[in-house]
């Protein structure tokens, strides 16, 4: 049995599709079972009771245990489960301490190291549905307004991620690998809204604004601290025109290309 964390999420609903067409069990945990709309041969379990038994293989989301994994890795060890795969980011290459997410994903996997148990740590760099933020904009016919129209990155597909954390669920080829995951392309956020019009057939616009309006922005947001305000603007300002370095991982793991934005787009709109 495979426990799947965050399993209604961008990458836990594709990851628990992943793992049906291999013919594992999954028990997908959610907030609300009565709303997961996950296929009926999928065992169902709300996230706070975190139930173990017969589980051999967890997938970790982070987001779930933003405030801590509790005694969630205390519990994988009794209940004999043998292996952890994290889904974790590309921020925990940061040297910078002051990168809270990066600080956060590396408290968790040395966490998960200390356990002695199998695990893998997947980490992809910025999501392609972080994209979705946008969508009521695009449709009302607004422009998207944000600071760095010069920044680049290489967004990735929720179904590859995906896709390399049910390998690592299912083989032994990963185990101890800390695989860093990209897109196959480096775009701009003006390119990304223009291929996200392209795929809605609408048009779609894109405003730049300064780093202060947009940190005023971002405050409104319920999600959104302070401090992770401050490290994502401080992100986009380095990826202004840099050089992105194109992981050739999902490729490697999976055995096929790296989805593109475009792809992505079509998926979404």
């Amino acid at each position: 049995m495979i426990l799947v964390t965050g399993a209604t999420g961008n990458v836990g609903r594709h990851l628990v599709g992943e793992l049906l067409c291999a013919n594992a069990k999954v028990r997908a945990l959610t907030r609300d079972p009565a709303t997961a709309r996950l296929p009926g041969e999928v065992e169902v379990a709300r996230t706070d009771a975190m139930p173990l038994d017969g589980v051999t293989a967890i997938f970790v989301n982070p987001a779930v245990f933003w405030s801590g994994l509790g005694d969630l890795l205390e519990r994988a060890r009794e209940h004999g489960v043998r292996r952890l795969v994290l889904l974790s980011s590309a921020a925990a290459l940061s040297d910078d301490p002051a990168n809270v997410i990066g600080a956060h994903h590396l408290e968790v996997e040395r966490a998960i190291e200390e356990t002695g148990l199998e695990w893998t740590f997947v980490r992809p760099g910025e999501f392609a549905s972080n994209a979705l933020a946008w969508e009521d904009t695009i449709r009302a016919g607004e422009p998207v307004r944000e600071p760095y129209p010069d920044a680049r990155s290489a967004p990735i597909h929720e179904r590859d991620i995906a896709a390399v954390a049910a390998r690592a669920l299912l083989s032994d080829d990963l185990v101890g690998a800390k695989p860093v995951l990209s897109g196959p392309e480096a775009l701009t956020h003006p390119r990304m809204v223009e291929i996200i019009g392209a795929a809605a057939g609408i048009p779609a616009r894109f405003e730049e604004i300064t780093p202060e309006q947009a940190r005023e922005e971002m405050l409104s947001r319920p999600y959104m601290r302070e401090g992770l305000i401050d490290v994502l603007l401080r992100m986009r300002a380095e990826a202004v025109n840099r050089d992105v370095e194109i992981s050739p991982e999902v490729e490697r793991i999976t055995g096929r290309p790296a989805r593109t934005f475009a792809e992505w787009a079509a998926d979404h709109f």
